[in-house]
């Protein structure tokens, strides 16, 4: 991967809001505790050598604890450099509810899923897509300019962080 994709999405994810904490597979668990607002919610990560397990992140997921959450975790399955875009994928798991409830999204990118453009994120989606699944392409904090004033949250997070674990 070229060092020039992630400092574009790096550039991307400031020009829309987004703070971006880098980790290693080693230092995950006391990162992603820096950047959650607890109570937390997340859904596990399925990344080899990370994992929710150590961190205030719970994963049995109940209505009330989405409800009380202040900050939601996902896996990010694929990025777009380009637009600072995160691509959250439907899963049983719950992603789609947890990276929209909360007021904060946290989302976990490994360095290997941060693509350049949607012309190179397309392909590694099309067989997801055939089989009927879905993703959410989420760029900065929900917001609408729909009545009048901008205003944020309205459809989803208030807030987005990204933590990037390199060398995965």
């Amino acid at each position: 991967m070229a060092i020039g994709t992630i400092g574009a999405f790096e550039r991307s994810l400031t020009d829309v809001g987004v703070e971006l904490t880098r980790a290693t597979p080693a230092t995950f668990s006391e990162t992603l505790a820096s950047v959650v607002d607890e109570p937390a919610v997340g859904t596990p990560l399925g990344f080899d050598g990370v994992s929710l397990k150590d961190t205030p992140v719970t994963t049995e997921l109940t209505p009330r604890d989405l409800t009380e959450a202040r900050t939601g975790v996902t896996p990010i399955g694929r990025t777009i450099a380009q637009y600072g875009t995160l691509v959250v994928e439907s899963n049983a798991a719950g992603n789609e509810p947890v990276s929209l409830y909360p007021p904060t999204h946290v989302g976990v990118v490994r360095e290997s899923d941060v693509l350049e453009d949607v012309t190179e994120a397309m392909p590694k989606l099309a067989e997801q897509f055939s089989d009927g699944g879905s993703v959410v392409f989420a760029t900065g904090a929900s917001a609408t300019g729909d009545m009048g004033a901008l205003v944020k949250g309205v459809h989803g997070p208030k807030t987005v962080r990204v933590v990037l674990v390199e060398g995965l």
